[in-house]
């Protein structure tokens, strides 16, 4: 697609699919560094350091290790404070390049999660929107999944509804789901039209913080593991809920003049 068509289908359909984002080289650096995250994990873990709570253990097996005594692991959060790889990843000039033709030149991160979906015990994602859990306003984010291994249906690759960013900020429940459970308690909106978005290792999906999205268990002995990265405008606020720090600061990804960071204060 061209840069115009990419745009377009974003608007309307709230996804676009990416292909060959990263190189052979770079995928067998991550999957290294997913290892060395593990590890991370652990000692973090058995020392009681309070940056454990950064390292979250798949909820259905809390109690279960691997085979080398690593604990499975769910996801990853803030991993610019724990990987200089992943740091780097989200400045990509591929990557932003495709997410600056979506909303802008100026890009500040605001998520930067490694998701994990471990052979035959990454649990399922409930449908949800991002916006419901993020404090920014208008909801205009953009999430890129970058597959670090091939996601099919088989192993748990994302699923979308096309178009549902357009129906407004909804309440969708609790993300993690156990194995055989419905991917929504509700029951008032059609949500038949959910696809899979299988996406080769190396390509990624970029999809609309109101899009309804979500992604099935893993049942293969392929693990699915997927760098996250949710960027946005300055023309978007913070906006933190009552009790939360009034002014928060945000990573530069591209623009603003060369700044590195930029703190936004709620109004």
């Amino acid at each position: 697609m061209s840069p115009h068509e990419q745009r377009t289908h974003f608007e309307e359909q709230g996804y676009l699919a990416v292909p060959d984002l990263l190189s052979a080289k770079t995928l067998e650096a991550c999957q290294h560094e997913i290892e060395r995250l593990h590890q991370l994990a652990s000692e973090l873990e058995n020392s009681g350091d309070t940056r454990s709570g950064s390292f979250q253990r798949e909820p259905f097996t809390e109690n279960v290790d691997r085979e080398d005594g690593l604990p499975v692991l769910r996801k990853v959060e803030n991993t610019p404070a724990f990987s200089e790889a992943f740091r780097d990843l989200a400045s990509t000039p591929g990557l932003t390049s495709v997410v600056q033709n979506l909303i802008g030149q100026d890009l500040l991160l605001f998520r930067s999660t490694l998701m994990l979906k471990p052979a035959y015990h990454g649990s399922a994602h409930g449908l949800h929107q991002d916006s419901a859990y993020w404090p920014m306003e208008p909801p205009t984010l953009v999430t890129v999944s970058i597959a670090l291994n091939d996601a099919t249906s088989d192993n748990g690759c994302i699923r979308v509804i096309p178009g549902s960013h357009k129906w407004g900020l909804q309440e969708w429940g609790h993300i993690a789901r156990a194995d055989g459970e419905e991917m929504t308690d509700r029951k008032d909106v059609d949500v038949s039209g959910q696809i899979d978005v299988p996406l080769k290792a190396g390509s990624a999906v970029c999809f609309h913080s109101l899009m309804v999205h979500g992604s099935g268990a893993n049942k293969s002995p392929r693990p699915r593991n997927t760098a996250l990265y949710a960027y946005f405008s300055p023309a978007v606020r913070y906006v933190p809920a009552d009790g939360q720090p009034r002014e928060k600061t945000f990573h530069v990804i591209a623009g603003l003049d060369g700044r590195t960071e930029l703190t936004l204060k709620a109004e």
